[in-house]
């Protein structure tokens, strides 16, 4: 994951890189959500899995060996979203697999979700990273995650697992070489030819604060804030919830935690609710003064709480 970052940072606006890897037994989490309410810490500890939190938003997977993870980063000329998309769905269906994109950020075979997808972008350099389920243990994220049911029930369901598949049910025996080299051929059908970069001629002292960052438990932990008041609530495009600290009857202290797509909505709530008086009146006209409608939509259900 640091690595991944390291190249959101060092990519040209001309370049187009297609990254891989993969993470022994981690739960990673989106960058706006809160470990302490979304994970159960303690059982992870107790089976070494690790905790990482991306630099996107969206909420938690479970990576282990049967999960190879990409990552397509680069300059906003050659970035689109849907021919990356479209070429991992190329390569899908070479191996005989038929397949397809639905809603927001999910593809999917025979209706079960085999890869999630979030973005984020720095100056003119955008980055789309995803998950690919080839053989992936599905039921172990269930054992360290504390999910919200509301979640599950705007989804229509009633259990993660049934909403997931590996690939390797429709080709059994399908492993990761296999997929990596139907993605290649697939980026090189889509892209042209390519140079294949070997990361171990990568500048280690470049790429190690990025590490660090990573392995720091203030990225990934966070802290659990003290706080007077909290306000939650689920929205079709995800969960909300403020921590609040109050003084003379202002927002002294904020923090927003959120498994939205857009990774930037917590901080933009937090700077926008921070000062303001407290009550519903003021603090839903401060989120009305955005341009996004998710703001919006938490400005009518604060409104509506008469605080």
């Amino acid at each position: 994951m640091g690595v991944d970052e390291y190249f959101l940072d060092h990519i040209g606006e001309d370049d187009m890189l297609l990254y891989f890897y993969v993470n022994r037994n981690a739960v990673i989490i989106g960058r706006g959500q809160n470990p302490w309410a979304e994970c159960n810490l303690s059982a992870m500890e107790r089976d070494g899995v690790q905790l990482v939190r991306r630099i996107t938003g969206g909420g938690a997977v479970f990576h282990d060996e049967g999960n190879l993870n990409f990552s397509f980063i680069a300059g906003e000329k050659r970035y689109d979203p849907q021919r990356q998309l479209g070429m991992i769905l190329d390569a899908v269906r070479a191996l005989g697999i038929p397949c397809e994109f639905s809603g927001r950020n999910d593809l999917l075979a025979d209706g079960r979700k085999f890869s999630g997808n979030a973005f984020c972008s720095r100056g003119c350099v955008r980055q789309h990273h995803g998950t690919l389920l080839i053989d992936a243990d599905l039921t172990r994220l269930q054992n360290y995650l504390n999910v919200d049911p509301r979640k599950l029930q705007a989804k229509g369901a009633k259990s993660v697992r049934s909403r997931v598949c590996n690939l390797s049910q429709f080709v059994p025996g399908l492993t990761r070489d296999q997929m990596l080299e139907a993605l290649k051929l697939a980026f090189g059908e889509t892209y042209g030819p390519y140079i294949e970069l070997q990361t171990d001629n990568l500048d280690e002292a470049a790429i190690a604060p990025y590490v660090e960052k990573q392995r720091s438990e203030e990225w990934r932990l966070g802290k659990t804030p003290r706080f007077d008041l909290e306000i939650e609530n689920r929205f079709p495009w995800g969960n909300v919830q403020l921590l609040m600290t109050l003084r003379q009857s202002r927002v002294d202290e904020i923090s927003v935690y959120s498994d939205a797509m857009d990774a930037d909505l917590a901080d933009e709530i937090r700077s926008r609710l921070l000062g303001v008086a407290f009550g519903s009146a003021p603090l839903a006209a401060a989120l009305r003064a955005s341009e996004k409608e998710q703001l919006h939509q938490l400005a009518d259900f604060i409104a509506a709480q008469n605080l």
